[in-house]
């Protein structure tokens, strides 16, 4: 089965009271652009990440989320100074914080760092399709511009409220010279 593989950029999700204490009372998140996951948008509202040894400013992911969370690369980590478990997203006890500075204020996370797992989105109807289940390991071929590369440990997440794509860092997408959006071949 094919599937799109997007390469997903570091960027911050915001939780209700920390998207107030960045950007003041009453603050909303804009749409700039809207997402290949159902209801899921690109913000126009940035915050500055700050690490140990470094900072830099990223994009907020909407809608607001139940807890405050960082998703970046490895590459991303030696800048900041941070040393994040590669983990699902939402998983993130154990895991390291930083400092997030918005306009209004900047608030210190004890943790919610995180370089994501590598994963595919599936609708219960497009996993059945594919023959995978909630939690299966795959591997996934991609092939651009005489590259081809196969991503392993690949987890599989279904949801009703997802449609089929793969996400991967920026760091894997330069691993295997994507442009940004290609199509890859899910391997069971």
């Amino acid at each position: 089965m094919k599937v799109m593989v997007e390469t997903s950029a570091h960027h911050v999700h915001v939780s209700e009271q920390d998207l107030e204490a960045l950007f003041g009372k009453g603050a909303a998140l804009t749409n700039k652009k809207d997402l290949s996951q159902p209801g899921q948008f690109a913000c126009a509202e940035k915050v500055e990440v700050i690490g140990p040894k470094g900072s830099m400013s990223m994009s907020i992911l909407g809608p607001t989320r139940p807890e405050t969370q960082v998703e970046i690369s490895l590459t991303d980590a030696r800048k900041l100074g941070v040393t994040p478990p590669i983990r699902e997203s939402g998983d993130l006890e154990g895991t390291t914080g930083c400092v997030l500075k918005g306009p209004a204020g900047e608030i210190e996370l004890a943790k919610g760092v995180i370089a994501a797992k590598r994963h595919i989105h599936f609708n219960p109807e497009e996993a059945k399709e594919a023959g995978v289940t909630d939690k299966q390991i795959v591997s996934v071929k991609v092939e651009y511009n005489g590259r081809s590369l196969t991503f392993g440990d690949v987890v599989c997440r279904v949801s009703p409220k997802y449609a089929l794509a793969m996400h991967v860092d920026t760091d894997e997408s330069n691993a295997a010279a994507l442009p940004g959006t290609v199509d890859g071949e899910i391997i069971l």
